[in-house]
């Protein structure tokens, strides 16, 4: 089975997204493949089998327990098949990444703006505070 038809499922994706942070029991992976796919345990195991027989698993046994680990190196075959076209994204991410920095830079010019605007200090007029005698304030 080709890289691409076992990555194709989201189920056996999930399988691995779960093995990347380390060893998993069967019944830790289909606890949670359950709960997120409503997938019967007999299910879950042909997800496990399937990832076990085209290299993307190991198992191994540990008392009544069967362990799954990542391999890594069908998954490193898929990145190197993948780096071929990351030119054509990254020229795509490197000008988004530009055109973020650019709408940041514009609204941080324009707070800048407002904010001078806004806090010049005004010059009170003492006339206006002071009352008939010249020194009371006026009530308010």
């Amino acid at each position: 089975m080709h890289a691409f038809d076992v990555l194709g499922d989201p189920v056996r994706r999930r399988i691995l997204e779960l093995l990347a942070d380390g060893e998993q029991t069967a019944g830790a992976i289909t606890t949670v493949i359950r709960a997120e796919f409503g997938i019967s345990q007999p299910g879950v195991s042909q997800h496990l089998r399937v990832l076990r027989e085209s290299g993307f698993i190991t198992v191994r046994t540990d008392g009544a327990r069967r362990l799954y680990a990542v391999v890594s190196a069908p998954l490193q075959e898929v990145a190197v098949w993948l780096e071929r076209f990351q030119g054509s994204w990254s020229q795509h991410l490197d000008a988004l990444a530009t055109e973020l920095a650019r709408g940041k830079r514009e609204r941080r010019a324009a707070r800048t703006a407002d904010s001078a605007v806004t806090s010049t200090p005004s010059t009170p007029n003492t006339s206006q505070n002071q009352g008939a005698s010249g020194n009371e304030k006026e009530a308010t």
